[in-house]
């Protein structure tokens, strides 16, 4: 349909059809958070146009926004003063009260002439940088727009590559030729390509931080940061939905948009793709880059030394010229990762370094919100939020989301394999290591020495093999934890920050990269694998050398990183606040198994930051009840004032009568139902859900699907049924699926299920449609589509609540009934929790039904705990205006039959 242009309060939202009430309603509320830079909490159930509204909401205010902009930027350089009326975004420092008598003392107690002429200077240079970027905008602006009419310009950059890769070989032959005319090196030199694992001197605690990697010549990639809007979900397959929601919408034409993926997403290099791992891709990625621009001070070196081995090559699709066309290209139109991956192929450029160049010009970046909410990721990918917007779609599990990026935790394994490898590390440079590297490597062997043994174990021990005599789960504040290790002395922030600038686990990953395989004598004895020689190496006593490097043309086997990187993880997480954090020692049956684990309880910590920075933050997700939990533990917490807070819930597009949300306390024989740990295993109650479901596939045309609390009650009912022979009654009428554990097999599932029930129809006979067993926070409870006949119902099989025995979930609950106060009448915060829990995965899982406007399904709860009035206000509120409570099985079954006998037509 033709784009129609709506006018909601005197904005102009362009939209591709008549948009409903509500979105009308949500893109002025989302217009008027991101103009007012408040934090907005967005409702909006699944088919009600959710991703349509935040598009055309979110761009309208950046075009008017843009606009207003550069009517002010043309004022200034006209007149070089800004318009003494505006208001939030006047430049700070600006402002046109300086007309006082030069005689006259200002505020801050300088004569007005001293405060005119630092006003007037600070306009000066407002006015120049505006200059530059004109100028840099008009640069942009041309290539693009060259782009656009010269596609022939990336086969000629492809050419261009090609070229140059030919100029490089033949550079490579000649210096070979030179190095292979000169004497060997003194036996004391260190082998070719050896000296970049020798960690370089560090000064001090204060240095710089190192290069970021460009080159000169690269840059003129970097440029000012627009302001723009960072979208942010949950998984790719969701950013490209939305990306593909962009392309259809009035925006997609002129939108500069970029997609932000991993590596192992990204990467166009197949020889280092192959690694499979994502740590393996990135280490080698950051080994291609160090090579790249170590190899320009070798082609500058005169006197060529003689190689043991080949050089490694750099990576071929990274170069400024290639780069800057891919970002342009990338800039050019809206693409998703897949058709980003596409175009960086054809313009032999790596997609991943491509797409992160073009961000500053960017309006509309779209990444996994793993991505933002973690810091050093996020700085890491040339994210800057001061200013910008930020969305948060897919949000019901953000609270989650932030407490798992940010614990972490380290095997006994690890810890005793990290101290191996950075013990004969140090012992093979210890000649060539400055005293501070020195120091801080024994400091770190003595940290990795005493996780070993505040686990119970030794150092020096196969874990593997290390037997405890403890065994058990212990809590620990950090404090407690730093006391009970005995590392209470060390400083453990400088230990992080010699970490990250000296890139120690990356040399040590080199290093054990080049000696991870002991080279056995010819024809004596078959060469260790890199895990045999490190196990030989724990014995007790021995501490091997590493031997000499593999000669060229050796197959290298891929290994894991270093473990040493994750455990700096945990070595950061050891720096947080000890109110704010844990520490859980898990001691299992060997060393091996067991590990230390950080917990994060305040996930307000990192989020913080994020609001701090932005203009604007917006959460937004299609069941966000409770909303309660965002706004105390996250927003409050945060330091969110209650007047910056905005929240936005609206009811579903479809009508009154399509939907059928029952809840049912008792079965057909009369058995309550209460599925509570000790009732939910008795006979009588699997018994009676199959019974309910029996008569349920007899008056629902098409799918049923029926969620399990967990796996394990899923096999256990479906094995009693088996044997009971309730199974074979219900294969009369569905056929019956079970969600698979496994991921990778989900999709076979789905798609045999979804074959079942568009050809239930032509089959004949009894068989009408499938049932499908699920698990709430399984597979098949979020981001599954189940929309018409493949799920006309919805059974939830008792209150998922969370193991309440869990040493996390308990100490979660005494941190938020410790820090948070207590509402007269309300449950306390921890129980509050484990309640709010639950619903959010029932609302999920009921949420999987009704996907558009004609969509209709009904929605059996099974537990009378349901009818509860603290458990029915968190369901949503399209669901719960409409849920009727039925005490018993026959008029519930009767409400059922008459629903899908009237809606059947419709079908």
């Amino acid at each position: 349909m033709a784009d129609k242009n709506q006018e909601i309060g005197g904005i102009h939202f362009p939209f591709p059809f008549t948009p409903y009430s509500i979105q009308k309603d949500f893109m002025t509320v989302l217009y008027q958070v991101l103009e007012d830079g408040k934090i907005g909490i967005f409702e909006s159930p699944t088919g009600t146009g959710k991703s349509l509204s935040l598009i055309c909401g979110a761009l309208s205010w950046l075009r008017d926004f843009e606009e207003k902009k550069r009517q002010e930027e043309a004022h200034l350089l006209k007149t070089g003063t800004a318009p003494s009326n505006d208001g939030k975004d006047q430049p700070p420092c600006i402002s046109s009260s300086c007309q006082e008598t030069p005689d006259t003392l200002g505020p801050t107690g300088e004569p007005d002439w001293v405060t005119q002429f630092v006003q007037k200077k600070e306009e000066r240079d407002l006015v120049d940088r505006l200059k530059k970027e004109q100028i840099r905008r008009k640069k942009r602006e041309e290539r693009l727009q060259q782009l656009r009419h010269n596609t022939q310009l990336k086969y000629a950059a492809k050419r261009e590559r090609q070229e140059e890769e030919e100029t490089e070989r033949l550079l490579r032959l000649s210096r070979d030729i030179l190095a292979a005319g000169t004497e060997a090196e003194p036996l004391e030199q260190l082998a070719s390509g050896e000296e970049e694992l020798v960690l370089s001197e560090y000064e001090s605690d204060e240095e710089k931080g190192a290069p970021n990697g460009l080159d000169e010549d690269e840059d003129d990639l970097e440029e000012e940061h627009v302001t723009k809007i960072y979208y942010c979900s949950r998984t790719h397959s969701q950013l490209a939905q939305f990306v593909h929601e962009v392309q259809k919408s009035p925006f997609g034409k002129d939108t500069r948009l970029v997609s932000l993926g991993s590596r192992q997403n990204l990467c166009i290099n197949q020889d280092v793709k192959n690694l499979g791992s994502v740590q393996l891709i990135n280490d080698r990625c950051m080994e291609l880059q160090r090579s790249r621009h170590e190899s320009k001070s070798r082609a500058e070196d005169q006197e060529p030394k003689r190689r043991r081995q080949a050089p490694q090559a750099a990576c071929p699709f990274y170069s400024h010229r290639h780069l800057q066309l891919l970002q342009d290209q990338v800039l050019l139109e809206v693409k998703d990762i897949e058709q980003l991956v596409a175009l960086g192929k054809e313009a032999g450029a790596c997609p991943y370094y491509g797409s992160r160049f073009a961000i500053p010009a960017a309006q509309v970046v779209v990444l996994p919100y793993q991505m933002l909410l973690h810091t050093a990721t996020r700085q890491a990918a040339g994210i800057r939020l001061q200013g910008q917007v930020v969305i948060i779609d897919e949000a019901h599990n953000l609270i989650d989301t932030i407490t798992g990026i940010h614990s972490t935790e380290v095997s006994g394994s690890q810890l005793c394999q990290a101290h191996s490898q950075l013990l004969q590390y140090m012992e093979r440079y210890r000649k060539r290591l400055k005293a501070k590297n020195l120091m801080y490597i024994k400091q770190i062997l003595y940290l990795l020495e005493k996780f070993v043994t505040v686990l119970g174990g030794n150092i020096k021990q196969n874990p593997n093999t290390q037997s405890l005599s403890q065994t058990g789960t212990e809590l620990k504040t950090i404090n407690d934890f730093l006391f009970q290790s005995q590392i209470d002395n060390i400083n453990l922030f400088k230990v992080r920050r010699y970490c990250e600038k000296s890139m120690v686990s990356r040399k040590l990953f080199g290093f054990t990269e080049r000696y991870g395989a002991v080279l056995a004598p010819p024809r004596e004895q078959p060469r260790l694998t890199g895990f045999q020689h490190f196990l030989q190496s724990l014995q007790p006593g021995v501490i091997e050398a590493p031997t000499a490097p593999m000669e060229e043309g050796e197959a290298r086997v891929p290994r894991p990183a270093s473990p040493l990187m994750h455990i700096e993880g945990f070595l950061e997480a050891l720096t947080t606040a000890n109110q704010d954090g844990r520490v859980m020692l898990s001691r299992q049956g060997s060393l091996s198994q067991s590990s230390l684990k950080f917990l994060l309880l305040n996930p307000a910590v990192p989020f913080a930051q994020v609001v701090k920075e932005c203009r604007a933050v917006v959460i937004a997700g299609g069941t966000m009840q409770p909303v309660s939990d965002f706004r105390e533990q996250l927003l409050t917490c945060a330091g969110v004032e209650a007047e910056r807070l905005v929240e936005f819930s609206c009811g579903h597009v479809i009508p009154p009568d399509h939907i059928l949300p029952l809840v049912l306390c008792s079965g057909p024989s009369n058995q309550q139902l209460e599925f509570t740990y000790l009732k939910r295993e008795l006979p009588q109650m699997m018994d009676e859900t199959g019974r309910i479901l029996c008569n349920l596939c007899n008056v629902v045309p098409g799918g049923v699907i029926c969620f399990f609390p967990s796996y394990e009650y899923q096999r256990q009912v479906h094995a009693h049924w088996d044997k009971s022979g309730l199974l074979a009654r219900l294969a009369v009428r569905k056929k019956i699926f079970q969600e698979p554990k496994r991921a990778n097999q989900v999709e076979q599932v789905l798609t045999e299920y979804s074959r079942c029930i568009q050809c239930h129809g032509q089959a004949g006979g009894m068989v009408n449609g499938a049932l499908l067993l699920s698990v709430v926070g399984g597979k098949m409870s979020e981001g599954i589509n189940f929309s018409d006949d493949l799920g006309r119902c919805v059974v939830m099989v008792g209150l998922p609540y969370p193991n309440i025995k869990s040493p996390e979930l308990q100490e979660k609950m005494a941190y938020l009934d410790h820090t948070l106060p207590r509402t007269p009448g309300q449950a306390p915060p921890g129980k509050a929790l484990v309640e709010n829990l639950c619903m959010k995965a029932v609302n999920q899982s009921i949420g999987r039904a009704i996907r558009h406007q004609k969509d209709f399904a009904s929605i059996v709860l099974l537990d009378q705990r349901y009818a509860r009035p603290p458990i029915l206000a968190k369901l949503p509120a399209w669901i719960r205006d409409r849920v009727e409570v039925k005490a018993t099985f026959g008029p519930a079954f009767a409400a059922l039959r008459k629903f899908h006998h009237e809606k059947s037509g419709l079908s």
